[in-house]
């Protein structure tokens, strides 16, 4: 099918949640994507954060291929070989976080945290903070502060409260008897690519450890080497009670996980479940993303490629520009206005980038990128954002 072929197909059945874009993806290769004419974008979105790895990496194709023709589903009630392989691995890569559920996004993670926060501690309320992103599924998007995706949504999960990111003073006013778990990004993504600072993560755990609380880490979009280390926490030395992890654990495969630590108790048969958690094609695949970033070292190489982004973005000489932060490659660039139309040139000069609300502009580049490619990032996104782009 030709892109016009594709595109009308997709708007005459589409449900109509996806704000459509007007180009047609159909390979990936590495840090690109090809449309179906066969034009090559630099992808620096990696799918909102999923293919860590790049895409079409050889051996996680591989993996599939050989899983697909031995044993594609089975539920967790049965044993599995690869299962055990990646429980194993995963929960050695976080000490103190030694068992893991498996599900299959990471929303479902979220949910599932809550869940064993609550029928651990016997509590009900949850404390999120604000600007955070968790996920559009009920308990998620009660803990998903931004109103344009809750409104009309209400009435959501009772006992789920919001206070100031890396505020500590307003924890300290809010966790009480009554919180079964505090839930944070280490680097809020959607919310601006705001990082926490060190005493914030720090306190968070004294006051949750003080006041019988669970902390939970959401590392869906942080996770598997995005911000420099596997996981984002690793840069605080703190050892949350759950962390939720998804998008690239598998490669791009669908599946999310929630490590576990000691203090969560009461995790009984039937207490919650998933029927394609932890198959074995998911599995397969995520055994092999995790030989690849550790092989590879995809953590060390986000740290110093970030880092080199980080330094050239901010040689950039516009006097749009009010703020680039992050950590890794996890970076935002935050404008004086609205970005849609930078996003707009970006694209038309066959870059593909995110948003992080009204005025941020988010780079999740594959960590594979190489540095003649982040230098035509950097070289394109100097003139889209010295050029004069008039607010729509």
């Amino acid at each position: 099918m030709n892109t016009k072929e594709i595109l009308e197909i997709e708007n005459q059945h589409t449900s109509g949640v996806y704000a459509k874009q007007a180009l047609t993806i159909v390979r990936g290769q590495g840090a690109s994507l090809f449309d179906a004419d066969g034009v090559e974008y630099l992808d620096c979105s990696s799918g909102h954060g999923v293919a860590n790895l790049g895409h079409a990496h050889p051996k996680v194709a591989e993996a599939l291929y050989k899983q697909a023709n031995t044993l594609i589903t089975l539920f967790e009630s049965f044993p599995n070989d690869q299962r055990a392989m990646l429980m194993e691995k995963i929960t050695s890569l976080v000490p103190g976080l030694d068992r893991v559920f498996f599900c299959n996004s990471g929303t479902e993670a979220v949910e599932a945290s809550f869940k064993f926060a609550r029928i651990s501690t016997g509590r009900k309320n949850i404390i999120a903070a604000m600007r955070a992103f968790h996920g559009r599924t009920f308990g998620s998007l009660s803990a998903t502060f931004n109103k344009k995706y809750r409104e009309g949504f209400e009435p959501l999960l009772p006992g789920v409260s919001h206070v100031a990111y890396n505020n500590i003073e307003a924890l300290e006013k809010t966790v009480n008897e009554e919180t079964a778990a505090v839930i944070l990004e280490v680097v809020q993504g959607e919310g601006g690519v705001y990082p926490a600072s060190q005493e914030y993560i720090q306190a968070a755990r004294r006051i949750c450890d003080e006041r019988g609380a669970l902390l939970i880490i959401d590392e869906i979009q942080t996770g598997f080497g995005r911000t420099g280390r596997l996981f984002a926490i690793q840069h605080f030395g703190v050892t949350p009670d759950l962390l939720t992890c998804a998008k690239s654990l598998a490669g791009g495969v669908p599946m999310g996980a929630v490590l576990i630590g000691r203090h969560v108790q009461n995790l009984t048969p039937g207490v919650h479940g998933s029927t394609f958690g932890g198959n074995p094609l998911s599995c397969a695949a995520a055994n092999a993303a995790l030989d690849i970033i550790l092989s590879e070292d995809l953590p060390r190489q986000a740290e110093v490629k970030g880092a080199y982004l980080m330094d050239r973005l901010k040689r950039i000489q516009s006097p749009n520009i009010r703020e680039v932060r992050g950590l890794g490659l996890m970076i935002g660039i935050e404008m004086k206005q609205k970005v849609a139309l930078y996003l707009k040139a970006l694209q038309e000069r066959h870059i593909i980038a995110l948003n992080a609300g009204m005025t941020v502009i988010r780079l999740l580049p594959p960590l594979v990128i190489t540095y003649e490619q982040l230098d035509h990032l950097v070289d394109v996104l100097s003139k889209v954002l010295i050029a004069e782009q008039k607010d729509e």
